[in-house]
């Protein structure tokens, strides 16, 4: 088996936060590295791809070894071996979920219930995504973890579990508390987080946490023009501030489908900033029903309605040299003339309110109807 394509071959690789990602390969290589760790940073700041790094260089079975300019001795993968190729085999997050969910629907009925779905590329690695629907790591899950965690590893040094999301359901989060408190001296916990406000202060508390920071605009916009020259300049500008500085999200980024999605999200801002017009917000929010497809079109309507109140708020604060979406200075000008400051706070407060609202599995055009018409009522 070799390395998965596209998966970084060496720390070198990866794009950005040198300073911390060094920092921890000095850990691994000094046996220090936390026993529960959160990588914090934005969606596709590489927390992931960074995990997958780390607990390759655990539990390579060639233990490379890299040296600063000081000499201090930094830990590094080989790529090749049994233990480094089945851990990045599941690089592709996504697909490895599909293939989780597909596997339980083939279930009986009465085992569906009880059966959550993991990761596991390693006997000693153990992957834990949020569960579909409601997309919240679930107690079962935890458990898991605990009851594996008391297992010595089979084949690697250490036992390796990494937590692909801060959002947790309580009972979830209360019983990981239980393995955070007292970690087996083999085991290592990684939590990923956008937000770690998401998670118990309790479990905040019992971890080191690595932040990983923003990339600057022109950094990515030079990654871009070498990844991705297809892409025309003035698009290229955009994404590398829709990115928010994230390389991942950057080099993936659907351009076409954002788009579609902020205009649902302007329509919102239009109905509110004018004379409402329920007729089009009615129709438009009927688009958003139940199932995969209806969820990730939700997500991406709410995340593009975020980066436009945001923008909002730049150019209030007269920074309009900050905003995202560049291409639509002069309707967001005339929106910051119509929209109070205190509206925009409290839209994205309603904001958070619907996104806890898909946690609790409310209906979706549900949900958007009552947010759009709070929206309207608070701006007249």
């Amino acid at each position: 088996m070799t390395q998965t394509a596209g998966f970084p071959t060496t720390f070198n690789d990866f794009l950005g936060n040198s300073s911390a990602v060094e920092h921890l390969r000095t850990a691994i290589a000094a046996g220090r590295l936390p026993h529960s760790l959160i990588l914090a940073g934005p969606s596709g700041a590489g927390k992931y791809t960074l995990a997958l790094m780390l607990a390759m260089a655990v539990e390579c079975e060639r233990q490379p070894r890299d040296l600063w300019s000081n000499g201090q001795s930094l830990a590094s993968f080989c790529g090749v071996c049994h233990n480094c190729t089945r851990i990045a085999s599941a690089a592709n997050l996504e697909d490895e979920v599909d293939k989780a969910v597909a596997a339980r629907e083939e279930l009986r009925e009465t085992d569906k219930k009880d059966t959550r779905v993991l990761v596991q590329p390693h006997p000693d690695v153990l992957i834990i995504p949020p569960d579909p629907p409601q997309l919240l790591i679930k107690l079962g899950q935890v458990r898991t973890v605990i009851q594996r965690s008391h297992y010595l590893p089979s084949e690697a040094p250490k036992k390796t579990f990494i937590l692909t999301a801060a959002s947790f359901m309580k009972e979830a989060a209360n019983s990981l508390l239980k393995v955070l408190e007292e970690p087996p001296a083999t085991v290592h916990i990684i939590i990923l987080a956008e937000n770690p406000g998401e998670l118990l202060p309790t479990i905040r508390s019992r971890c080191a946490t690595v932040r990983l920071g923003a990339l600057p605009v022109e950094e990515i916009e030079m990654l871009l023009a070498d990844r991705r020259p297809d892409v025309p300049a003035k698009q290229r500008t955009l994404i590398a501030r829709l990115a928010q500085g994230a390389a991942g999200k950057a080099l993936g980024f659907d351009l076409a489908a954002y788009t579609a999605a902020r205009a649902d999200a302007l329509l919102l801002l239009r109905n509110a900033a004018s004379d409402p017009d329920h007729t089009a917000l009615f129709k438009m929010t009927e688009t958003y029903r139940a199932g995969a497809e209806g969820q990730q079109k939700t997500t991406a309507l709410l995340r593009s309605l975020s980066l436009l109140l945001e923008d909002l708020l730049l150019l209030g604060a007269g920074t309009p040299e900050l905003i995202r979406n560049t291409d639509l200075r002069p309707e967001l000008d005339r929106l910051s003339q119509t929209l109070s400051f205190q509206w925009i706070e409290g839209a994205a407060r309603g904001l958070d309110q619907v996104y806890s609202g898909l946690r609790r599995n409310l209906l979706r055009s549900l949900s958007l109807d009552a947010f759009a018409g709070q929206l309207a009522l608070s701006a007249r």
